[in-house]
């Protein structure tokens, strides 16, 4: 994967979801507002402070998420 510079996960920080840049909007967020047909103007103009990068980079790691598979461990 590569490196996601503008993901952050801080427990103090919306309970440790992953979030943008260290901000209070999570990349659930996002992703919810995107698959409700928002563009990402839309979503520009309702957080002023993000910025474009940050929408693709969201995408980018819930991608990254539902690709990834946990296996159990195995308590010997």
């Amino acid at each position: 994967m590569q490196n996601l510079t503008r993901i952050t996960r801080n427990p103090e920080v919306m309970g440790g979801k992953p979030c943008i840049r260290g901000m209070r909007v999570t990349v659930g967020t996002i992703v919810g507002l995107m698959a409700s047909g928002h563009s990402n103007s839309d979503i520009l103009k309702a957080y002023p402070y993000l910025e474009e990068a940050d929408i693709y980079e969201a995408l980018a790691y819930a991608a990254w998420r539902v690709e990834e598979i946990e296996v159990p461990l195995r308590i010997a």
